[in-house]
């Protein structure tokens, strides 16, 4: 048996379980009849679980400078889009104002309820990986790829602990994607004029090895 985690009393915000809150219910219910370690596992990858996009961009930031000017300076502004996503995906929490599921519902998760007023939509985590997997693929193919399962990962995790509904979370994957896309696209287009503004100050070694 798992042990329970109490739930807290929804804030006056948007009820969003009449959008998947069925699905959501029965995945909840599948995370307490799961096995003990797969719960454990699922819970301290969605606690952690970013961090190895902070890793996979050290990585990639590493292996670039010693490459190309241009992909480090891509590898360089990754974090940063991804902190835009952020940005952008803590605004709509604060526009929206949708309840966490686990208030609304009354239900009993595996992650601990947020207080009311910590709202659900979107999943900040989902955003975070999202984006940063949209900014590694600019950086690397291959790391693109990790970061890619780990965002999916990271998303599914969110509805499997209880903290979000799936909506939030393909949610906060689109909004990490719509935002660093762009700005990893524009990036592309200016990385060589940056890599030289780069080159003539002692950022450079940012860039180079």
């Amino acid at each position: 048996m798992h042990t329970p985690t109490t739930t807290i009393t929804a804030a006056s915000g948007y009820d969003g379980s009449g959008i998947d809150g069925n699905v959501y219910t029965h995945i909840v219910v599948a995370a307490h009849g799961a096995p003990r370690w797969l719960d454990n596992l699922v819970s301290v990858f969605t606690t952690y679980g970013l961090a190895l996009c902070a890793v996979l961009m050290l990585i990639g930031w590493g292996q670039a400078r010693t490459q190309d000017t241009r992909q480090a300076v891509k590898a360089l502004a990754a974090p940063f889009l991804t902190v835009i996503a952020f940005a952008v995906s803590t605004l709509l929490k604060q526009a929206v104002h949708e309840n966490r599921p686990c208030q609304s519902l009354h239900v009993i998760t595996l992650a601990a309820c947020p207080q009311p007023g910590d709202w659900s939509f979107p999943s900040n985590h989902a955003t975070l990986a999202a984006a940063a997997a949209v900014a590694l693929w600019f950086v690397s193919a291959r790391l693109g790829v990790f970061a890619s399962v780990i965002a999916l990962a990271m998303a599914a995790s969110r509805v499997w602990v209880g903290a979000h509904y799936p909506h939030d979370v393909l949610a906060g994957l689109a909004v990490g994607a719509l935002v660093a896309l762009p700005l990893a696209l524009l990036l592309s287009r200016h990385a060589q004029t940056l890599a030289g503004l780069f080159g003539r100050t002692r950022l450079r070694l940012l860039i180079t090895s």
